[in-house]
């Protein structure tokens, strides 16, 4: 007969009912902090710029939160709106004329510019693929975001041999806000079938979240 099986004691079911709990709340929470946190600082920017008429809290006497933060979306969804038509293009056009002509101003914005338009053009691949590429040495592989395909002098510079480079961008673990970036042949970067989103997991947790993935399915 098979021995009964001991039952756990008190204690390690209150450890076991505390974890579960801590797993269930803490992303909850954290979620709702970083969601508050974000709103209380998009209003610290907005709302001192709103006249005191058209600001709630001036007939409400309490907060109201979101306020700035749905000025901010709905000013700059209108100021897209005027850059899309012929007057508004003409004033935005007039206005680069203007930061071109300040030595270090304009060198600035031709580079947050140029970023912005590579990040949020819809028909970008940039950063839509993850990769595997070998290092700090042979046989072993760290996880990478594909940016672009390399172009331009270091193109030229790096494909005598006629193998194509690729751009990289190799994050840190657990918080992957910084990294390298670097330039590796195609043929050494291995491309998987796991989204950015995954690779991100990925990589905040440690290795501990591993996105699933079918065996029948074949890598890109």
């Amino acid at each position: 007969m098979t021995p009964p099986v001991p039952k756990p004691s008190f204690a390690t079911r209150l450890r076991n009912n505390f974890l579960t709990g801590l797993v269930i709340c803490a992303p909850i929470t954290i979620t709702l902090w970083l969601t508050w946190t974000f709103i209380n600082w998009a209003d610290s920017w907005v709302t001192p710029y709103i006249p005191a008429r058209y600001n709630p809290e001036n007939y409400l006497k309490y907060y109201v939160p979101g306020v700035g933060l749905l000025v901010a979306v709905v000013t700059i969804t209108l100021i897209g709106f005027l850059g899309t038509n012929l007057i508004g293009r003409s004033i935005v056009d007039f206005g680069e004329r203007i930061v071109h002509r300040m030595p270090l101003v304009r060198s600035i914005y031709k580079s947050v510019k140029q970023i912005f338009e590579s990040v949020l053009k819809e028909q970008s691949n940039s950063f839509k693929k993850v990769g595997l590429i070998e290092f700090p040495h042979p046989g072993t592989w760290v996880l990478v975001f594909i940016a672009t395909d390399v172009s331009g002098e270091i193109a030229a510079r790096l494909n005598e041999d006629g193998e194509e480079m690729v751009a990289v961008f190799m994050p840190p673990t657990p918080v992957p806000t910084a990294g390298f970036l670097m330039f590796v042949p195609r043929s050494k970067l291995k491309v998987l079938d796991m989204t950015p989103e995954e690779g991100a997991k990925l990589l905040i947790s440690g290795g501990l979240v591993m996105p699933e993935w079918k065996p029948g399915k074949k890598p890109q």
